[in-house]
């Protein structure tokens, strides 16, 4: 069986959590080959391939990883802040950088605190600049320095998740 160039690191990157995005040479060899790929992660794995125009993931029902969640919990915390703070979220997420300084600062400071401190990977400065070398290996940010990053457009779908929580909460509250 032959496989496109860059099939091995398609694999192992999407298989590692990561989220390919369009600026990188596998999310286009992903995309060119999109229906092989959604049979080949289905039938290999029993995985979902999902492939939008900001990045490309796979999902599995069966998986019981807690980064997802942590993820959600760490934007969120981060959007209440900024809002707090005067600042608009979405604008900062997309086009500005972070430093972790900035960061610390929110974190530290949060009415959220005692969430902050219940959540290993988000507790203290060193689980959070674990955390956050964590999210630059998923490609969920991309780091600018030894202190700053940029989010990159993986952010969109923890951003459209959240989105989606408060849509069925609004449509149950309706009901």
């Amino acid at each position: 069986m032959e496989f496109p160039n860059h099939h091995r690191q398609i694999v192992e990157d999407l298989m590692a959590g990561k989220f390919l995005l369009p600026q990188e040479r596998t999310y286009q060899v992903l995309k060119d080959h999109e229906q092989s790929y959604t049979y080949f992660f289905k039938a290999s794995f029993n995985y979902e391939l999902r492939l939008t125009q900001d990045y490309a993931y796979v999902v599995s029902e069966e998986s019981q990883e807690m980064l997802s969640r942590d993820i959600c919990i760490f934007i969120a915390l981060l959007s209440y802040e900024l809002d707090r703070d005067g600042k608009n979220f979405l604008e900062r997420i997309q086009f500005s950088e972070f430093e972790m300084e900035e960061i610390e600062n929110y974190f530290t400071n949060s009415s959220y605190i005692d969430l902050i401190l219940s959540n290993k990977q988000l507790k203290d400065a060193d689980s959070r600049k674990n955390f956050i070398n964590t999210l630059n290996r998923r490609n969920i940010i991309e780091k600018t320095g030894d202190n700053r990053f940029v989010f990159t457009s993986a952010h969109k779908f923890f951003v459209d998740f959240a989105s989606d929580i408060v849509k069925y909460e609004n449509a149950e509250k309706e009901e």
